[in-house]
């Protein structure tokens, strides 16, 4: 009996998404370079619906007509090399879906590539990490439409659900799939940076211990910002280390790395011309913070000059709450712009309400008011941006106030907050009719002749004589 199909890839996030697959009556052919990881798998799961191969082409063998065969393996060379293997052994109109945290332009490139061998490729983003894939991520498909409908049942049963929804949709065209992962990873990078500064605005300035933090945050996921990462957040301070006494947030070094997906969104964002400052304010906190012995040196030289603000405790936190609201609405904001932006960039037709349903499920950002957005685009799906969707006027209306006065706090205090700032900062220039930059066109036509234009007529013009008729 030949498979259904086939998955390449043994490591944790391959593993549990051939286990999630063979869970849905779905008969799996599994592959890995080393088979003593496949062996290993079969061993742990002998009633699974698997069935390993020791080379590639029993593997290739094994699957029913047109193959469907979803790669998991690290991005970058190794898909190339697997593809160069993979590519002999397949017959025209297989399907090779590249599930890994690939990067979208290698994605539109192999499309390419597999196109002209008949074969059809898709860039495939996967979200929900370990768990997500064992059982049941948010999945989100670029390819070949028509062959879409191949994948299409068993994307929709393995994927998370979320009120009663498949957290799965097609995506688009070549490297919609992994483009749009991208920018999920992009706002998560910033939604993770948000809760952890409103984490050390509440215990540097608020005063709160660890379970007092912890009753914060779980209070906070019961209302407007319920989400998987305010839930892991209280979690994390009811955790006591395994290895000392102590709570394990308060052992942990205050450094955190990364995998490239939100430099990844950051420099697409310039490339396209598109604010994400709240996005790229989380990858540069991240930056910094690589910089520990450094910045504890600075710590003992550099001065302060801070001043201690005198707070309400409860009223601060409420504070802290509604900014925190209104700056991951920015952050949203800035990322789907950037979509739209890519949509007219790669010509796909991206369906903002549906993206935003799918991340209501099985990915690292799902959050309650994603509902919102997906109605914010059901309503006016050429929304120019989600700050002038009328819900998020309310909130902006309701909480503007208090994302400065904690913008304020923070930095009369010295607390860094960059992500905070950002937001307001993008939030004040984007409702601004008169910026500053009239300046800076002024300048460059002056130093560069770069020419400049007007508010009371069409064209481009540039001034002569800038300097020699200054007194």
């Amino acid at each position: 009996m030949k498979k259904n199909i086939g998955v390449i890839g043994m490591a944790v996030m391959g593993k549990n998404l051939a286990l999630n697959i063979a869970d849905h009556g779905y008969s799996v052919a599994i592959y890995n370079r080393t088979y003593e990881v496949t062996k290993n798998v079969l061993l742990e799961n002998p009633n699974a619906n698997l069935i390993g191969s020791e080379t590639l082409e029993e593997f290739v063998n094994l699957l029913e007509s047109p193959r469907k065969i979803i790669l998991m393996v690290k991005a970058g060379k190794p898909v190339d090399a697997f593809l160069d293997l993979l590519y002999p052994l397949l017959d025209e109109g297989d399907i090779v879906a590249d599930a890994g945290n690939s990067f979208f332009l290698d994605t539109i490139r192999r499309e390419k590539a597999a196109k002209e061998k008949g074969i059809n490729f898709f860039g495939m983003g996967v979200s929900g990490g370990e768990e997500g894939a064992r059982f049941g991520p948010a999945i989100m498909p670029g390819g070949n439409k028509e062959a879409h409908a191949y994948l299409k049942d068993m994307l929709e049963a393995i994927s998370a659900k979320a009120e009663g929804e498949a957290c799965t949709t097609y995506i688009g065209s070549d490297g919609a799939g992994h483009y749009v992962k991208m920018v999920h990873n992009g706002i998560e990078y910033g939604d993770m940076e948000l809760i952890s500064e409103a984490y050390h605005l509440l215990k540097n300035v608020g005063g709160l211990n660890n379970k007092e933090l912890a009753d914060v945050f779980t209070e906070w996921n019961k209302g407007d910002l319920d989400s998987y990462l305010i839930e892991i957040t209280s979690h994390i301070f009811k955790t006591k280390d395994d290895l000392s006494d102590a709570d394990i947030i308060d052992v942990i070094k205050d450094n955190a790395g990364q995998k490239g997906t939100g430099i990844w969104t950051s420099k697409e964002s310039m490339d396209l011309g598109i604010h994400t400052s709240v996005i790229t304010s989380a990858v540069y906190a991240r930056f910094i913070s690589s910089l520990r012995d450094e910045r504890i040196r600075a710590h003992a030289i550099l001065p302060s000059h801070t001043q201690t603000t005198n707070i309400n405790r409860n009223e601060f936190i409420e504070k802290v709450r509604k900014a925190l609201y209104l700056a991951k609405v920015v952050s949203y904001a800035q990322g789907f712009a950037l979509l739209k932006e890519a949509a007219q960039q790669y010509k796909w037709d991206l369906d903002f309400e549906a993206i935003a349903k799918i991340f209501r499920g099985g990915c690292i950002i799902r959050a309650r008011f994603l509902n919102r957005i997906a109605e914010a685009y059901t309503k006016n799906p050429k929304l120019d941006n989600l700050l002038l969707d009328d819900y998020f006027l309310k909130i902006a209306d309701d909480s503007l106030f208090a994302l400065r006065e904690v913008n304020a706090i923070a930095i009369l205090n010295g607390v860094p907050a960059p992500a905070f700032s950002s937001a307001i900062n993008y939030y004040d220039a984007y409702r601004s009719d008169s910026l500053s930059t009239n300046l800076v066109q002024a300048q460059r036509d002056y130093f560069g002749a770069h020419t400049y234009e007007r508010l009371d007529r069409e064209g481009s013009y540039h001034y002569e004589t800038w300097g020699k008729d200054v007194k």
